[in-house]
C-alpha cells in the first residue's frame, strides 16, 4: 500500500509538485492560469459573449473565482498586484502597459475595474481612470454592498453606505 511506503509516497508528491510547476503558467495575455501548452487561454482565444468588456483584477486567483460565479462573460486582465508606495510597487510594477496594448487590437468599449475597496485597490482604480478615461473607454466598477446571505446588523458603516449609494431599482 502507497501509504506504507513513505518515501514512495513523497517521491510521488514531490514528482506531482514538480510537474504542476513545469506544466502551470500564466498566460501571455491576462495573465490568467493556464496550461503551458494552452498559451494563450482558452479563455481569451475563446467566443466570449462580451468580449468587448474588459474585467482587470489583481491576481490571477481573481479570475477564477470570478470565472466560477458565471456571471460574467466578458474577458480579463490581471495587474499582479496593486499600487502601494510603502511596499514600493508602482505602476511599473503592475501590468499597466499590457492593459493598454490590448485596448485597441481587441475592440475593448468598456473595462470593469474589479479591484479591491482597500486604499491601495482604490488607489489603483484612480489611476486607472486616469489613464483610460482619455482613451474614450467605458468605465464601471463592481457593485458594493451587502454580500448574498448577510444581514445589516453584520455589515460596517462604510459597506453599508456604498449599498445605499448603489442601490437600484426595484423590479
Amino acid at each position: 500500500m502507497l501509504v506504507e511506503d513513505q518515501r514512495g509516497l513523497m517521491r510521488l508528491l514531490a514528482n506531482a509538485l514538480l510537474e504542476a510547476d513545469e506544466g502551470i503558467v500564466c498566460c501571455e495575455r491576462c495573465g490568467g492560469i493556464t496550461e503551458g501548452r494552452v498559451n494563450p487561454c482558452r479563455i481569451c482565444t475563446g467566443e466570449r459573449a462580451e468580449g468587448h468588456v474588459l474585467c482587470v483584477v489583481e491576481a490571477p486567483s481573481d479570475i477564477l473565482k470570478i470565472e466560477s460565479s458565471g456571471g460574467f462573460k466578458g474577458r480579463y486582465h490581471a495587474l499582479m498586484g496593486r499600487l502601494s508606495p510603502i511596499q514600493g510597487v508602482g505602476a511599473a510594477d503592475l501590468r499597466v502597459e499590457a492593459l493598454l496594448e490590448r485596448l485597441q487590437p481587441e475592440g475593448i468599449k468598456e473595462v470593469l475595474i474589479a479591484l479591491g475597496t482597500d486604499v491601495e485597490s482604490e488607489a489603483t482604480a484612480h489611476y486607472l481612470r486616469e489613464l483610460l478615461e482619455p482613451r474614450g473607454i467605458q468605465l464601471s466598477r463592481m457593485a458594493l454592498g451587502l454580500p448574498a446571505g448577510s444581514a445589516i446588523e453584520y455589515s460596517d458603516a462604510a459597506t453599508l453606505s456604498e449599498a445605499i449609494q448603489g442601490r437600484r431599482s426595484f423590479t
